[in-house]
């Protein structure tokens, strides 16, 4: 096999594990929450509409919409919802008022995700657990407490990285689709009229034959593509083609299978509706199945855990949340992080799940509105990428966009009605998300905006300086500052209280861009002041570690040499002030003081060596 046949076997394999963990993990629990507590009759003609309404989901939105369309609205190679949200909102950045709107739907969907990364550890292993309730009914009562040792080890695991265990996420997980395929296919063999679910008529018959059964229906049918969003979000580590392979080539087949195995066993014995996945399982074979999907499960719900560190991550570079501590797991890959903040909120939000809910059916009432919200999110991001960015004709996006905007409104609408029994937790999760993404992105605003106003420009200031020039002192300084051209606290901190400048001074601003990556090429911008001082602009992607000392030694080959034992970092470290005057409400001010307060160290963030960093304080008042 060549080289290239290898790395692409490696990749899909890997795609396999990583990107439909989620969506391989439905069938425990998404034909029982359709049937369960009576919402839909047992009936053949209602088994069969059910199965076709799932068969066409999964064709029409996983397929159709994340595999074909969504797939090729690529960011520089990179995917999720927040790439997206860069494409996007860089698409319309001549219409101000429309690009603030969509920033706006972008970052509530990122902050939805986070309840979706609570809420999919807690019903994937709990519905795999709950296999001990088939086995052996006097287990019941361990059910919650196995669920929580399991999640417990996983969150525990986290801080070690994922590369010791990754290499099995393939294996395992391709393992979990060939049970899914060979637990189907007898129970189809033995009724094979459920085939006739395939034809579109079914699900459009009980439709129109049942409206408001199937309405409810459908939000359960929906959590047969939880998931999908990670097609799109996965797409920088593997490529379209490996996703796309794994998905037609052994996913989709096997769930299919898998659904409507479930489906035939239920048209010969609906008594078996109260877990229709481990009712098609022989009694020999239950323990070892249940010990297969509690490790599909785990795989599924770190996929999510990462993808949690990387939104979270990226939204700090986009200036959304406040720098958190961040641990590389990987000398060798970049992506692999853990961000520890987050692990143990996801814990807690996790714990607090299952705790409380109790059970796979219950949460599942939770689970549909997450992902409703953020499939729908993705379709409008989408009409203006291929409006604006791809410049297609305006009724072929609205054709291609306006059927799954359908599709989306419609499952979330489903869900929306179960917001009493459980939706309401992701909405809050969500939206205590988004109040403090937003309350940072305003208050870092307007701190800038008080910088501005007391700001005295770099270059007038420079020049002013040496009118009388201070004693200078060998080895060079940088100066970090948040606004390029303004001359930085720290430099008049410095000469008012130490009296020198430095032989060499650079005046550095870090940018972060909303694209995923930028070259070294285009990494370092370089402004000559005069009197061996100069502006330095290092440009990051969202995606890129920013390192400054790393970036500036870029600047060897344009004339400044920088000897890092002669190197010295100076960092203002301000403290807010809420005041009564304008700006955010004064709660949102407390709010915003105190995540400043925590947030982690900028030296850190930016990588700067601890030995080598001066900070001078001053105090801002918003």
């Amino acid at each position: 096999m060549s080289t290239g046949r290898s790395a692409t076997a490696a990749l899909t394999l890997g795609a396999i594990g990583v990107v439909y963990g989620d969506i391989g993990t439905s069938p425990l629990y998404a034909l029982k929450e359709v049937f369960s507590h009576g919402r839909v009759p047992l009936s053949p003609e209602n088994i069969l509409g059910i199965l076709s309404l799932v068969f066409w989901t999964i064709t029409v939105v996983v397929s159709l919409k994340y595999v074909v369309l969504i797939l090729r609205a690529d960011n520089n190679g990179e995917g999720g919802l927040i790439a997206m949200l860069a494409l996007a909102s860089q698409a319309v950045k001549d219409r101000p008022a429309l690009r603030r709107r969509l920033l706006l739907l972008g970052i509530f969907g990122t902050a939805v995700f986070f309840g979706d990364g609570v809420i999919t550890p807690a019903i994937s292993v709990l519905s795999a657990v709950e296999g001990l309730e088939v086995a052996a009914p006097g287990l019941h009562r361990w059910v919650v407490p196995v669920t929580l040792v399991v999640l417990t080890l996983l969150f525990a695991a986290q801080r070690h990285g994922t590369a010791a265990v990754g290499r099995f996420f393939g294996p395992v997980t391709l393992a979990w689709f060939a049970v899914l395929a060979l637990l189907g296919i007898p129970h189809i063999a033995a009724n094979p009229a459920v085939l006739a679910a395939l034809s579109p008529h079914h699900a459009l018959g009980f439709l129109l034959a049942h409206p408001g059964i199937a309405f409810v229906a459908l939000g359960a049918v929906v959590l047969t593509v939880t998931g999908a969003e990670a097609l799109y979000a996965d797409l920088g580590h593997f490529g379209k083609r490996p996703i796309r392979l794994a998905w037609f080539g052994v996913a989709m087949p096997a769930l299919v299978l898998n659904y409507f195995g479930q489906g035939a066993m239920l048209l010969a014995h609906p008594e078996n509706v109260r877990n229709p996945f481990y009712e098609m399982a022989p009694g020999w074979a239950l323990f070892p199945l249940i010990g297969l999907a509690t490790a599909a499960t785990v795989i599924a719900s770190q996929a999510l855990i990462t993808a949690a560190f990387s939104v979270a991550k990226q939204a700090m570079q986009l200036g959304y949340l406040p720098r958190l501590h961040i641990v590389h797991t990987s000398v060798k890959e970049a992506g692999q992080i853990y961000v520890p903040f987050v692990n143990w909120a996801l814990f807690a939000g996790v714990v607090f799940a299952v705790a409380m809910f109790g059970s796979s059916d219950k949460l599942a009432s939770a689970y549909g509105i997450a992902v409703t919200i953020d499939m729908t999110i993705t379709t409008v991001m989408t009409f203006f990428v291929i409006r604006y960015a791809w410049k297609l004709p305006l009724a072929l996006c609205i054709a291609a966009t306006g059927a799954f905007f359908v599709i989306d409104i419609t499952f979330f609408l489903a869900n929306a009605v179960k917001i009493l029994e459980g939706g309401w937790f992701p909405l809050l999760i969500g939206g205590v998300m988004f109040l403090v993404m937003t309350t940072w992105k305003q208050g870092r605003a307007l701190m800038a905006e008080r910088g501005r106003d007391e700001a005295i420009e770099l270059p007038v200031f420079v020049e002013s300086l040496f009118v009388a020039p201070p004693t200078r002192v060998e080895g060079t300084a940088v100066f970090l500052s948040a606004e390029k051209g303004v001359t930085p606290f720290a430099l008049l901190h410095n000469l008012k209280h130490n009296r020198v400048l430095h032989e060499q001074n650079l005046f550095v601003t870090v940018q972060h861009h909303e694209r995923p990556w930028i070259g070294f090429d285009r990494r370092v911008e370089l402004e000559p002041l005069g009197h061996d001082c100069w502006q330095v602009t290092l440009h990051f992607g969202f995606k890129n570690d920013p390192d400054v000392p790393e970036a500036l030694k870029l600047l060897a080959g344009r004339g400044i040499a920088l000897d890092e034992m002669q190197t010295s970092y100076f960092l203002s470290r301000d403290t807010v002030v809420p005041t009564l005057a304008g700006g955010m409400a004064l709660w949102r001010e407390k709010l915003f003081a105190g995540m400043h307060r925590n947030a982690a160290a900028a030296a850190d963030f930016l990588s700067l060596p601890t030995n080598r960093i001066v900070e001078l304080g001053s105090k801002i008042a918003i």
